[in-house]
């Protein structure tokens, strides 16, 4: 996402004629909407980084709702050993 507002931001200074992008070639002022692409369809993937993390925020949201249900059912907070 940082590379999408760097790149919306060069574009906007490219265009407005600001000092020192004005004088860049348009190649580098698109550079971070190309990283962007390439984060998102090949490193993302690969790696699998927007999986994991939602995996996780599944996993938290399960155990908070887990932890709720064992409390209004009067089982306390912690596990009993049998």
């Amino acid at each position: 996402m940082a590379f999408v507002i760097l790149g919306l931001i060069f574009i906007a200074l490219k265009v407005l004629d600001v000092a020192p992008v004005a004088s860049w070639s348009w190649w580098w002022v698109l550079l971070p909407l190309a990283l962007a692409f390439v984060w998102w369809e090949i490193i993302d993937p690969m790696f699998s980084i927007s999986k994991k993390r939602a995996m996780n925020d599944m996993a938290d949201r399960q155990k908070a709702r887990r932890q709720k249900y064992r409390e209004s059912l009067g089982l306390g907070g912690e596990r009993r050993k049998k």
